[in-house]
């Protein structure tokens, strides 16, 4: 019923209603969950699945411009294991996605190289293939790549990979 909110793992993390925050948009006002807040950008989640991602600090037009472009082009290419864009908002640095699940706290080496090389197959290098920017869908059992402002397009005419 409820497969489509976060879980949150009591037994491991305290959960403290102050986290959540009003945030108000031009067209709506929705109760988010603060979940990364950093010198680039601050990301929250809302109830009903989304990812708010809001850019800030040095580069922040370039990071919100790539990452919008990267999104766009992965989702052509029917790469599904990556947040879809829903909506982008250049005057906000604001961008809103899909939710790919919850982080992931262990994952092995070998599996996060396959993961990212996974991605290049669909023409993106990441640039940042860390461990903190995979995530576990637990819908349908996926690992899935978030994140990616620092991505490259390999080449725009590469062929869509094999399914």
């Amino acid at each position: 019923m409820f497969s489509h909110l976060p879980s949150f793992d009591v037994q491991r993390s305290v959960f403290d209603v102050r986290c959540f925050q009003p945030l108000i948009f031009t067209r709506y006002s929705l109760n988010v969950l603060k979940v990364k807040d950093t010198l680039r950008s601050t990301v929250n989640l809302t109830f009903d699945g989304r990812v708010i991602k809001v850019y800030h600090g040095p580069n922040a037009q370039e990071r919100f411009d790539n990452e919008v472009r990267v999104l766009r082009y992965l989702e052509q290419r029917g790469c599904n294991f990556v947040p879809k864009l829903l909506e982008a908002d250049p005057a906000a640095l604001r961008i809103v996605t899909t939710n790919c699940g919850s982080r992931v706290d262990r994952i092995d080496d070998q599996r996060v190289k396959e993961l990212f090389a996974e991605v290049e197959q669909y023409g993106v290098r990441h640039d940042d293939p860390d461990a903190r920017n995979i995530t576990y869908r637990q819908s349908d059992g996926r690992f899935c790549v978030i994140d990616f402002e620092f991505a490259t397009i390999l080449s725009e005419d590469r062929p869509k990979p094999l399914e």
